[in-house]
């Protein structure tokens, strides 16, 4: 992707929109791999949202030092999944920078990636403009880079150490992407048959989902 990206909340900015997720799963324990895709939707929620101010309390910061933040939402599916399993759901993220220029701090999420309680983690962004978010857990932490391989292409590794661990690889292709190309913003913007986010409510896309869940 050509140009810098300047700090984490700008990384969060570009990441905004719909996107595609194609996965592949290896789970190390039982030296298996498993594919999976799912639909992502990310939307910028700005620093004084109730969302974030919550967020910050729950997890005993201050609010004054949030940037801002994003919501994702999820749907997908998994190969191993049995009748009627879906991987749905949503999580909120918040950003409080420890250093002047952005580039590091702490990540505050509602819902954990390896666990689903509230947890505080630690991003930063590497000398090639990736995202980095690391998160310990109580039985276990994670490893996650998120990286753009274009404005409309975005690379996901994630790894799990402790009960369980996987290893993950994710390309993320960004629905939508003539307005990005157009330098439109896609922020919050759905199109029929994806997600109203005004209203919150999903309504069943055109097509069924490609194998896996975010």
């Amino acid at each position: 992707m050509s140009g810098s990206i300047d700090d984490a909340l700008s990384f969060f900015r570009l990441s905004c929109g719909q996107w595609r997720s194609q996965r592949s799963s290896h789970h190390l324990l039982h030296r298996r791999a498993e594919a999976g895709g799912s639909f992502i939707e990310v939307v910028e929620l700005p620093a004084g949202d109730p969302q974030l101010i919550a967020i910050a309390q729950l997890h005993s910061q201050d609010p004054a030092g949030l940037v801002g933040g994003c919501r994702v939402r999820w749907s997908g599916s998994m190969a191993w999944d049995k009748a009627g399993e879906a991987h749905e759901g949503e999580s909120v993220f918040g950003l409080i920078p420890s250093d002047e220029r952005g580039r590091q701090g702490l990540l505050l999420r509602d819902r954990g990636y390896a666990e689903t309680a509230p947890v505080a983690g630690h991003f930063a962004m590497d000398e090639r403009d990736a995202l980095v978010l690391t998160t310990d857990y109580e039985t276990m932490s994670s490893l996650e880079r998120f990286s753009f391989a274009g404005p409309n292409v975005r690379l996901r590794t994630s790894t799990v150490e402790g009960l369980s661990n996987t290893a993950s690889f994710c390309v993320e292709t960004r629905l939508n992407s003539s307005r990005k190309e157009a330098g439109g913003d896609d922020c919050g913007e759905m199109d029929s048959g994806e997600m109203d986010s005004r209203s919150g409510s999903a309504i069943p896309p055109a097509s069924p989902l490609s194998p896996l869940g975010w």
